[in-house]
Order: structure tokens, then C-alpha cells, then sequence
């Protein structure tokens, strides 16, 4: 994300990330209260430097199931302290000792019965408990710019876990495109990261002209925590109420079949940011994947953000944020921030 720009100007900080895997903590927020009956095992399980498709199979193996009677709402990132939830489909109702569970990297904090399969994207939100070491800047300067964060918002990146290792999706995406053979699940992940692409680069170009939190003639608008969007249509007084309360956001697109729903000089912008040769192969083998247009918010709000020094060279950050999106955002925007873990890039 280094070659992204900073919405709030030059970095205002130096630090490292993941020193220890409890320097990033996340824990999924429910989207849903579980009805404590049915053939549906919810476990609500903490992992320490393991990553979730692991557990998913840990869990298989330990119920007796093959993995498809496991699911997860969303995947969570290895090198770190993280709480996320799944279930097992155990139809007689009868489940092997939970304590069998139990390891190092592995504890359930929470069991109950619900009458559904966990579904993909089934959570509210994930909760995010960041320490950064080895801070080097100005404290002032650094509060200000949190500050900032906490009541403007953030551009809503894509962060580098969408384009793996090196950034090595995109152009895998593109051999895909041009006839590679992948596997199902990697042929997800490849579309998935030439999309979050193309938003990138329509991101950075509002994000240069200073319009990423602010309207353009012709603009779509999202509804805050929804996919629903709507316009365009005129700027007026009550847009730019709701705007401002945070309960709509300018929108950009996720790239598919069809055109672009923006009008006037919001499509130019998002025209004009993905032309290059690049872009134009990333478009053609998106749509010829059947995908259709989408949309996504711009800007993002992390709620209840909080901050404080542990030490003179160590914060700790504290968040919230909707499904989709990424803490790496926040970072970003406060400077260069290592990872210290040294494990590639993280999951989700």
C-alpha cells in the first residue's frame, strides 16, 4: 500500500506491526444472536499464530466430518491474536468433547446451538486492538492525525491482503485471463483481487484530487453499513446533511458487466483511472468472467476509535469496522508501518 497516496498528507509516523502476534488482535462482531437449538454446532474460537482454513480442518477432524460441514464467516489473519466463529453440521446433535479442541494455538471461548449454517460475510464487524513498536514522530502530530481519522474518516482501501504475496494476485489474475488454468477457490481469490484493483486505482485518483469524502457531478451514493446505492441526481442541502452524519458515502465501482452507473465527471474520473493497458485487461477479463458492476463506498469511518502510548515508543490503537474492510487502511494513513512478523501477507 506504499504506493498508494495519504488522504491527510505526508506520514506522520515509523513503527513495526505484528512483533508479537498479540501486538494484532481481531475479534469478529455477530451478526446474528444464535437460537440455542438446532443441528448447527457455533463455536466461538480463539487462535493464536494459526491461520482459519486450519482450524476449519482441525475442526473436521475432530467432529469426524468431511470440511464441507464446517464454515466460517470470514477468514482472520494468522500472525496474530484473533476470535472469529464457526460451525459444524452435526445433525444427531452429538459433538466429541470440546476440550479435545484445546491446544496451543486454539481455545473455544464460546458453544451453542443454532438452527442454520454459518454463512460467508454472516458477521457485523470486526474489532481491532493494534500495538505498533519502535514509533518514531511526534506524538502531537500522530494524535492529531488519529484524531483526524476518528472524525473525517479514511479512504476505504483495499488493503494488501487482497493482492497476496508480493502482489503477486493481480498478475495472476491477468495469466488467468489469458487462459492459465487455476482451481476453483483460486479463481475466486484472482477475481477478487483484479476487482479490488481497478477500486484502488479509482480510489487514488479521488484521493488525488481531494474528492474521496467530497461529491462530484454525477456521483453515486452508498448507504452507510448496506450495498444499497442510489443517484445519480442533484447535490442538495439534505445530501450534504447525510453526508456529513456519515449515513451516505461517494461511491466507486467493483468492475463487471455493464456500464457504469456514474454520470458526468465522477465517470470520467473513474474512466480516465482505469484506461492503461493493465486496467483495460483486468475490465475485459472481468466481464468476460460474467461478473456484473458493483459499488463500493470511498470513504470509511472506524468507530469507537481510541489510542494510547503503552510506552514512549509503543501505542496502542483501537477500532471497529464494517465486513470488507481493512485495518492495513488505517495504518497506512498514519505512515510506514512494518510488519514484523515476517510471514507474507496476512489473510483478510
Amino acid at each position: 500500500m506504499s504506493a498508494l497516496p495519504l488522504a491527510f498528507g505526508a506520514p506522520v509516523l515509523n513503527a513495526a506491526i505484528r512483533t508479537l502476534p498479540e501486538d494484532f488482535q481481531v475479534d469478529e462482531l455477530a451478526a446474528f444472536e444464535a437460537t440455542g437449538e438446532g443441528e448447527h454446532l457455533l463455536l466461538d474460537i480463539r487462535k493464536r499464530g494459526a491461520n482459519t482454513v486450519a482450524v476449519a480442518k482441525r475442526l473436521a477432524q475432530w467432529a469426524g466430518l468431511p470440511e464441507m460441514a464446517v464454515s466460517y464467516a470470514g477468514q482472520k489473519d494468522r500472525h496474530a491474536v484473533t476470535t472469529q466463529r464457526f460451525s459444524v453440521h452435526l445433525p444427531k446433535r452429538v459433538a466429541p468433547e470440546l476440550a479435545t479442541l484445546e491446544s496451543g494455538e486454539i481455545q473455544v471461548v464460546a458453544s451453542t446451538w443454532h438452527n442454520r449454517k454459518l454463512q460467508r460475510g454472516a458477521l457485523a464487524g470486526n474489532r481491532f486492538k493494534l500495538v505498533l513498536r519502535q514509533v518514531q514522530g511526534d506524538p502531537t502530530a500522530i494524535a492529531r492525525r488519529l484524531d483526524t481519522i476518528a472524525a473525517r474518516g479514511l479512504p476505504n482501501w483495499f488493503g494488501e491482503q487482497r493482492f497476496g504475496r508480493d502482489g503477486g494476485n493481480v498478475p495472476a489474475a491477468l495469466a488467468m485471463f489469458a487462459g492459465r488454468r487455476v482451481r476453483k477457490d483460486q479463481r475466486s481469490m484472482l477475481l477478487s483481487a483484479a476487482r479490488s484493483a481497478l477500486f484502488n486505482r479509482v480510489l487514488a485518483a479521488r484521493v488525488g484530487q481531494g474528492s474521496w469524502d467530497q461529491p462530484l457531478e454525477g456521483e453515486v451514493w452508498m448507504l452507510d453499513g448496506s450495498r444499497s446505492v442510489f443517484g445519480p441526481e442533484p447535490f442538495t442541502e439534505l445530501l450534504a446533511d447525510r453526508l456529513a452524519r456519515f449515513d451516505i458515502h461517494p461511491s466507486g465501482p467493483l468492475w463487471g458487466e455493464g456500464g457504469l452507473r456514474s454520470s458526468g465527471h465522477a465517470l470520467e474520473v473513474e474512466q480516465q483511472a482505469v484506461a492503461d493497458e493493465q486496467a483495460l485487461a483486468l475490465r475485459a477479463g472481468l466481464e468476460q468472467a460474467g461478473l456484473k458492476q458493483e459499488r463500493r463506498a470511498l470513504r470509511l469511518r472506524p468507530a469507537s476509535l481510541q489510542y494510547q502510548w503503552l510506552q514512549p515508543e509503543m501505542l496502542e490503537i483501537t477500532f471497529a469496522l464494517p465486513p470488507g474492510c481493512y485495518a492495513t487502511a488505517v495504518l497506512h494513513e498514519l505512515g510506514e508501518v512494518r510488519d514484523a512478523s515476517h510471514g507474507g501477507a496476512p489473510e483478510a
